[in-house]
């Protein structure tokens, strides 16, 4: 009977507390015209090396109520790996989260500059920028640099060109 009636009690001091719990927004909080800046990115991809060659598989979807869009790559060489990416309205920029199967980590910043997405970091080591093109013919160049020097000097360090994925 004791037991009984500590269930009641607890449940009674339980129910103010879900009652005044505050309900999530229905309203989209990510619906700004910058956060569609990445769109051109999102698909299923095949993607060619600087030589014309398929190197991998990569899959963007737009997510989380359009706040996020993540990146999932799938090379051939089995180094997968992956993306996080949101827009912060009150930083104005972008930043971007990498992970991969390597253990390696890097967190990207940057923007849209009416052409391109570039976006920039440490990625072991060196500083890295990435620029993201969107194509007349529906492609995406991702173009890598890195620098050594703080960013006085750029070298490229890889060059993909993504298409629509031939298997749907």
């Amino acid at each position: 009977m004791q037991v009984l009636q500590l269930i009641a009690l607890l449940a009674a001091q339980a129910a103010p507390a879900a009652a005044a719990a505050p309900t999530p927004s229905t309203a989209a909080a990510c619906t700004a015209p910058e956060h569609s800046q990445f769109d051109f990115w999102v698909g299923k991809w095949d993607v060619y090396g600087p030589k014309g060659r398929l190197v991998a598989h990569s899959l963007i979807e737009k997510l989380y109520n359009g706040c996020g869009v993540r990146e999932n790559w799938m090379p051939f060489n089995n180094q997968t790996g992956g993306s996080l990416n949101i827009y912060l309205p009150g930083e104005k920029h972008w930043e971007q989260f990498w992970i991969d199967s390597q253990g390696s980590r890097a967190i990207f910043k940057g923007g849209w500059n009416g052409s391109a997405m570039v976006i920039q970091g440490e990625w072991a080591g060196p500083l890295v920028r990435i620029t993201y093109t969107p194509n007349a013919d529906r492609s995406v160049r991702q173009f890598g640099e890195q620098s050594t020097d703080g960013g006085k000097t750029w070298a490229p360090s890889f060059d993909f060109t993504y298409r629509p994925s031939a298997g749907g």
